[in-house]
């Protein structure tokens, strides 16, 4: 027999289970010998859990159990001992008290009034067990087994909030899959197909060349809107929207059925084009732009070395393919879907690339030299940056000079693309290596990146900048997108289109 005085932290502690646990999921799950990072483990869901983390509306009720596992640990020791049959009858009477108030109230409304009085009486029996000499192995079995039960429930909890959090972030909402369905259907419904008046301009170089690969028909149209809206020439403008058979007809239907202010909107079927025109076996299938999460261990002289997560986004295999889709071309701008314009794009469109391929925003927060893992065994600057294709313009005669499509494709045959998950991964390195010194960086003005994954941009700058980049999970048109972000995107919506309204489309 010892006294049991060294149980009062432990016990103290389970007494705040729900914050402890809390705190721990915020700063590195518990358990995670390693000392990882929440974001490292679940991606941009920890972002999303702490922000719209709710008030407990079952603090007590926790308390409540906390109290009556304690007392439970305490109770077979107490029973044993001469001279306590008081405590122990009155340890027994209030552990059934607990058990009858948490055998009806799940939420801390639904406790009695008298609660608080019990809670009182409970506190002042297990300060009474814990003066007494115990046996400390059964107490300390008990106490342990509470603890690591938590933290496995609490983990448990976590994995399947995350699973759901991505489940929502990569499925095509229900409204959106309304709206393509509709529209294709429309479109096989009308009597007459209408065809493009101004074709002339498609490989006409004097126009200015949007490139757009998309498989998400809201998505693709708000670029394009914001993008005439904020022109000052939209009439020069010319956009190629690159989908697949899929949605081939919804987006044609779409962009027949609306106009952007003179711009010129044509429509392609990539399997189409692939299957007729290139015929190289590279790509059978549309591959757009891929984002990443990449978590890599920050610079910080510390002990414990912290890491830093980035979401970067970057051409997808068939965006290799420009030069030989749009082989009369000199120029073109390539938009990601999930970017919005607030800016005259004339001066980009001007910018002088020195020789480059590539004008694109380079992201010096992470550096090839923190890519070793992503990256197989080819040549490269470690100290270079990586950059970032939500907004590229590109030179189409100096790709082909330098033989960018060739230099893709030989690195994708040593990389041994077997399965989907690895011919997708595969767009990191390849992206990254083939445009190796090819990148003429333009100014970090020009575009504001993470509003689908970082809740702290100043709205300043977000105003300032040309092309806002929702590169992240919560994409403005999902329900799990930011919100205090998504008025920037909203304001380029329809309001009045009827296959909008009978789809519910509201994001």
């Amino acid at each position: 027999m010892i006294k049991s005085c060294h149980f009062i932290f432990l016990s103290q502690l389970l007494q705040i289970t729900g914050t402890y646990l809390r705190d721990s999921f915020e700063q590195g799950l518990p358990g995670d010998e390693n000392g990882k990072s929440c974001q490292l483990e679940f991606g941009s869901y920890c972002l999303w859990s702490v922000e719209h983390e709710e008030v407990m509306k079952d603090f007590i009720v926790k308390r409540l159990k906390d109290q009556l596992f304690v007392a439970r640990a305490y109770y077979p020791s107490i029973v044993k001992l001469d001279g306590m049959e008081n405590l122990s009858h009155e340890m027994k009477q209030n552990i059934q008290e607990h058990g009858h108030m948490l055998s009806e109230a799940i939420s801390d409304a639904d406790l009695p009034e008298l609660h608080r009085v019990n809670m009182a009486k409970m506190d002042q029996t297990i300060a009474a067990a814990k003066s007494c000499d115990a046996e400390c192995t059964n107490v300390e079995k008990k106490l342990t087994q509470l603890l690591d039960m938590t933290e496995d429930e609490a983990l448990f909890h976590a994995r399947q909030s995350a699973y759901l959090y991505r489940l929502g972030v990569q499925t095509l909402p229900k409204s959106l899959h309304c709206l393509s369905m509709r529209l294709t259907v429309d479109y096989f419904n009308a009597s007459s197909d209408m065809e493009h008046s101004d074709a002339e301009k498609f490989g006409n170089p004097a126009f200015q060349h949007h490139v757009i690969f998309s498989t998400n028909l809201l998505a693709s149209s708000m670029t394009i809107n914001s993008s005439v809206i904020n022109s000052e020439e939209s009439a020069n403008m010319v956009f190629h929207l690159m989908t697949d058979g899929q949605n081939f007809y919804a987006f044609k239907n779409w962009f027949i059925r609306n106009s952007y202010k003179g711009a010129t909107i044509r429509v392609l079927n990539f399997e189409y084009l692939q299957m007729k025109n290139l015929g190289n076996g590279i790509v059978d299938q549309l591959s757009p732009s891929e984002e990443f999460r990449i978590t890599s261990n920050s610079n910080a002289l510390t002990l414990n070395t912290l890491t830093r997560t980035e979401y970067i986004s970057m051409f997808g295999h068939s965006l290799f393919l420009l030069p030989e889709l749009f082989t009369n071309l000199k120029r073109v701008i390539v938009l990601e879907d999930d970017t919005i314009v607030q800016r005259d794009l004339s001066l980009l469109w001007n910018l002088d690339l020195k020789g480059k391929v590539i004008g694109a925003v380079q992201f010096c927060q992470v550096k090839f030299h923190q890519l070793r893992a992503y990256l197989p065994d080819f040549p490269y600057n470690s100290s270079s940056c990586i950059w970032m294709s939500g907004v590229s313009i590109i030179d189409l005669d100096e790709w082909r000079e330098h033989d960018v499509t060739g230099i893709h494709h030989r690195i994708l045959e040593k990389l041994r693309h077997d399965t989907e998950a690895s011919w997708r991964s595969a767009a990191l390195p390849a992206g990254l290596l083939a445009f190796q010194n090819l990148i003429h960086p333009i100014e970090g003005q020009w575009v504001q990146f993470g509003l689908g994954h970082d809740y702290g941009l100043a709205h300043g700058a977000i105003k300032k900048a040309a092309i806002l980049h929702y590169n992240g999970n919560m994409k403005p048109w999902l329900e799990l997108g930011i919100h205090r972000y998504k008025k920037y995107w909203k304001r380029y919506l329809p309001r009045d289109d009827v296959f909008m309204m009978d789809c519910n489309v509201n994001p």
